[in-house]
């Protein structure tokens, strides 16, 4: 007979293997609660290191840095999922890491990620493997242009990919990766790009925050806001497909899926996330159970929180590009009653990184939009 293992309690020290903006809302969480937090990465003075309680600047492949650091907390946890695999094993020898290993081997690794949802059943978009240039050709000539090029690997707000229409353009994305291993995805003509946040305890208990609708700029997430505008339908069939595929990985902690919404009203699997999203910043500031506290109670194995909504909400990141002709103007967007302030810390200040985000909340998704938009303009019209 299986038991489920006990809980960890408000006391305890909690790993976190990352360091950057996830990690920090989460620390957040967890001290909020009455943990204490221990963070892991290669850097100092990081977005999560600054509100944690010790921060370890080591090589993800110092082994022995991972073992010290492992034994002095009573769970791992993650926050962006390129982590090497031989660093999650170390780990692992003296405390439970939530999500598995075996997880971050799957969604690290687009190709591994696609060939997983396809073999187990989940809508994804047609695919093929290319590894070399005979595999790119064949690829190419099977999907048809224009497709998607993407690396295989470490690859995350538009990194590493691009869309050729022939297959000069393919090869020649292909030697500009340094040849790198690559997947060759067909178009999606999509109405609506989604995404499901969800949680599952260590039970098996889970919980959602709906479908949240996303827009991208130049490949970036730039604005969320739910409740999305969609047909309760699909919205009840996207949940069931998070819920199939969290039971099927085992999966434990908070993970999101970004969906297609197509012109011929199919759902597809884009992406996994196995740890908490950008579009889910929102549920901080309006859903009695934000996603990082829910990541807290599932590692844990304390009862997922409840994920209703105060109100329908909308999300607009800030990047680095506000800051070129000078500090934004953050008492303005801070003037308005409905939008919260969130920044991350960080110090470098480049175009495309993100830096922070606001939140907006309204009686609709369509008015929270407007307003979090408006608020953001302001950082840069009235310095």
């Amino acid at each position: 007979m299986n038991r489920t293992p006990s809980a960890i309690l408000p006391g305890a020290v909690i790993g976190v293997l990352g360091s950057g903006q996830l990690g920090r809302m989460f620390a957040i969480a967890a001290r909020q609660m009455g943990y204490r937090v221990n963070t892991y990465s290669p850097e100092t003075d990081t977005p999560t290191g600054q509100v944690a309680d010790v921060e370890i600047a080591a090589s993800y492949q110092d082994l022995d840095a991972v073992k010290k650091f492992a034994q002095k907390v009573a769970v791992v946890t993650f926050e962006f999922e390129n982590v090497p695999a031989a660093c999650v094993e170390a780990a692992a020898q003296f405390a439970p890491v939530r999500p598995g290993g075996s997880i971050l081997h799957t969604t690290q690794h687009r190709l591994r990620e696609k060939t997983f949802l396809s073999q187990n059943g989940f809508p994804t978009t047609k695919f093929l493997p290319a590894r070399n240039l005979d595999e790119l050709r064949a690829a190419v000539e099977s999907i048809g242009c224009p497709a998607i090029l993407k690396t295989a690997g470490s690859g995350y707000d538009g990194k590493g990919q691009a869309k050729v229409h022939s297959f000069a353009e393919a090869e020649a994305a292909f030697r500009n990766t340094g040849q790198q291993e690559l997947i060759v995805e067909a178009v999606v003509e999509f109405e609506i790009e989604f995404s499901v946040v969800a949680a599952r305890g260590i039970d098996g208990s889970f919980a959602h925050w709906g479908a949240i609708e996303n827009r991208h700029q130049h490949h970036i997430l730039d604005l969320s806001f739910a409740p999305a505008a969609m047909p309760a339908k699909v919205v009840s069939r996207a949940v069931e497909i998070t819920r199939s595929l969290v039971e099927k990985l085992d999966f434990i902690g908070v993970l999101c899926i970004e969906f297609f919404f197509t012109r011929k009203h199919e759902i597809l699997v884009n992406e996994l996330a196995p740890r908490p999203h950008n579009s889910g910043h929102l549920t901080i500031n309006a859903a009695r159970t934000s996603q990082f506290e829910q990541q807290l109670r599932a590692v844990c194995g304390l009862p997922l929180g409840s994920t209703e909504f105060f109100s329908a909400a909308a999300m607009a990141n800030l990047l680095g590009d506000l800051w070129q002709s000078g500090e934004p103007n953050w008492a303005a967007a801070c003037a308005a009653p409905d939008v919260k302030l969130h920044l991350y810390g960080k110090i470098e200040r480049r175009p495309g990184r993100k830096m922070g985000h606001l939140t907006a909340l309204a009686d609709s998704s369509e008015v929270a939009a407007r307003r979090v938009i408006e608020a953001r303009e302001q950082l840069t019209l009235t310095r």
